[in-house]
């Protein structure tokens, strides 16, 4: 019946897909959206608030409630920024980068399985044109 909805196709592979980053951060006590927060900060301390929520393509309201739960459990803080006093630097805690390592093998291990299953070419193709669909239709 939905066979050719964007829709309906795009949101049960979001399913499938949360299912197993859900597995892989279970460990760490974080949800996907958490650690991939997370691992953005990581890569990039100091960001803006506004950038995190840029970067992971979500509301502000969003970021600010994975902020929260994040800064709750030590993992990183906000650092007011000279420019604005309203706008807030993200950096990681000494706790949170001590996970950077573990939350990248643990996501790279779900990569890994997924490029295994739909092999290379076909992974690297469906991502391409998923990013692609979600540019022009923002």
């Amino acid at each position: 019946m939905f066979d050719y909805c964007l829709y309906f196709n795009t949101t049960a592979l979001a399913r499938v897909l949360e299912r197993e980053w859900t597995k892989a951060f279970k460990p760490f006590g974080l949800t996907p959206a958490q650690a991939f927060m997370l691992r953005a900060v990581l890569a990039n301390p100091g960001m803006l608030q506004s950038e995190v929520a840029a970067t992971l393509a979500i509301s502000r309201s969003t970021a600010t409630r994975t902020l929260d739960g994040l800064q709750q459990m030590g993992l990183l803080r906000r650092v007011a920024t000279e420019r604005d006093g309203r706008e807030s630097a993200i950096e990681p805690s000494a706790a949170g980068i001590a996970l950077r390592e573990q939350l990248d093998t643990a996501s790279g291990e779900v990569s890994k399985r997924l490029k295994k299953e739909l092999g290379q070419a076909n992974f690297d193709e469906t991502v391409s044109k998923v990013k692609k669909v979600r540019s022009v239709i923002s």
